[in-house]
């Protein structure tokens, strides 16, 4: 449930404390400020290092972009909830880690 009319907690797992996005930020935007563990080169949804799995989710997660569709494609990733943190909304209190071979 989210925590507020206005932000959403992303969580990370056990190694790493939950921090507080505006409901709607893209991951990308907010994380490397707030020193989160996940890494991001290209912040444009077309290296793949922000690849994450999506563990929990408040609501429903929106479907990938074209974009984001063709990189998964090329990184060989049909599971819906592997995703690329820097196309995917904070709609929701969500948990992510970094998806194996892409972890920090």
């Amino acid at each position: 449930m989210d925590t507020c009319n206005n932000q959403v907690k992303i969580s990370f797992g056990e190694d790493h404390s939950p921090i507080q996005l505006p409901k709607g930020a893209i991951l990308s935007e907010k994380l490397n400020r707030l020193n989160s563990p996940l890494l991001f080169g290209c912040r444009t949804g077309i290296c793949g290092t922000c690849l994450v799995r999506v563990l929990e989710h408040a609501r429903p997660l929106d479907p990938p972009g074209e974009d984001e569709k063709e990189v998964l494609a090329c990184l060989e990733v049909s599971d819906p909830n592997v995703r690329l943190a820097c196309c995917l909304r904070a709609e929701g209190d969500l948990t992510v880690i970094p998806e194996d071979g892409y972890e920090s």
